[in-house]
């Protein structure tokens, strides 16, 4: 099992912080400032840890907040001489955003500077929804504008802060209720030269896909016309939740909409009984019976043996297949019944199914010892 991320996140963090600051502001109480961060700081998890260092700063910053800011911004390329570097590099940075976030929303002006400025270092996703929940309108406005911004990670902040199910984040509720005022900003991204704003960009429309199917069904399908390749792929990744849920309106949209005309022979699943950290084999054989060619989209579902003895589906995609006339092509997939930190597996039994344009059919079961 990986190591949590809390731990790559120590004591250097907040000691970087305090070393870049007082190099801008010398008045900045280094020791007091390092013994109230460090205070409790290892029971926290990741993200409480970034807030509880935010909060600390606050008390040791001036008490004007456009004052704090600036040196806040101001210190951010200044020397720190901590060993901080991979994947928590960017993450120096998140109690600079949980600050705003916290203190800023009667500053509205110098908050949208500091997120400007931050989102390209950290991302200020987290931070900008305070401000949308608070001052909505404001904040729209000034979202739209940075729809143009020359900065791909401030054009990603449109897309990615106004995601109304953003993990490791509060819910946006008003936008889960009418989502128009983000599929507003979506419009103006969805041609995003950047890949990483167009992947944004899909990941906010799935979202609003778990709320508003219609929504979802109704903008990808307006979208797809005339559409680039570029903007194909949005609305192939924004669909990929709804059609694993076997959708018929995101199933259409690809093309998939109909039942398929197919046969599913020779399902084999392999052993048939498994232990936990084992692996098992799928396989199974699609034949076209149309005298026509299909297109057939093929996923497999495990519904997974629970705690308490129910079970929770799961889908896996699988391939699209394009078949002649009575053509027969076989399918394989290996399946890790490993331990995991997004699944953990129960001793039961496992049904498991094809799926073939989102209509399942049996291929058979497998015990977990």
């Amino acid at each position: 099992m990986a190591e949590p991320l809390k731990n790559q996140y120590g004591q250097a963090i907040p000691r970087a912080i305090a070393n870049m600051v007082h190099a801008v502001y010398p008045a900045f109480p280094k020791k007091q400032f390092l013994r109230d961060a460090l205070d409790g700081y290892e029971a926290l998890e990741l993200m409480p840890r970034g807030h509880h260092i935010a909060h600390v700063l606050r008390r040791h910053m001036p008490e004007n907040f456009e004052q704090a800011v600036g040196i806040l911004l101001d210190s951010v390329d200044a020397p720190h001489g901590e060993d901080i570097g991979g994947s928590m590099a960017a993450f120096l940075f998140l109690p600079h955003t949980a600050l705003v976030a916290h203190y800023g929303l009667a500053h509205f002006e110098a908050s949208m500077r500091a997120q400007h400025a931050l989102t390209q270092r950290f991302t200020a996703e987290f931070s900008i929804r305070p401000f949308l929940m608070q001052h909505e309108a404001a904040t729209l406005a000034r979202l739209r504008q940075w729809t143009q911004d020359p900065s791909e990670h401030v054009r990603r902040l449109v897309s990615e802060g106004t995601r109304p199910r953003l993990p490791w984040a509060p819910r946006l509720p008003a936008f889960q209720k009418d989502p128009a005022p983000v599929l507003a900003l979506l419009e103006l991204l969805k041609d995003d030269p950047a890949l990483y704003v167009r992947r944004s960009v899909a990941n906010n429309l799935n979202d609003i896909g778990k709320d508003h199917p219609n929504v979802l069904t109704g903008t990808t399908h307006q979208w797809l016309q005339n559409a680039s390749e570029e903007r194909q792929w949005i609305v192939r990744h924004a669909l990929r939740t709804a059609i694993k849920r076997g959708e018929p309106g995101a199933l259409a949209v690809l093309g998939f909409g109909a039942q398929a005309d197919v046969a599913v022979r020779g399902a084999q699943i392999t052993p048939t009984r498994a232990a936990i950290g084992e692996k098992v084999v799928l396989a199974f054989e699609v034949v076209n019976r149309s005298a026509a060619p299909q297109r057939v989209l093929v996923d497999f579902r495990i519904h997974y043996t629970k705690a308490n003895g129910s079970t929770a589906a799961k889908v896996f995609k699988l391939k699209t297949l394009e078949l002649q006339a009575g053509e027969t092509a076989r399918l394989q997939k290996t399946v890790s019944l490993a331990q995991m930190s997004t699944r953990t597996h129960y001793p039961g039994r496992h049904r498991v199914e094809a799926l073939l344009n989102g209509h399942a059919e049996p291929l058979g079961h497998f015990d977990l010892a």
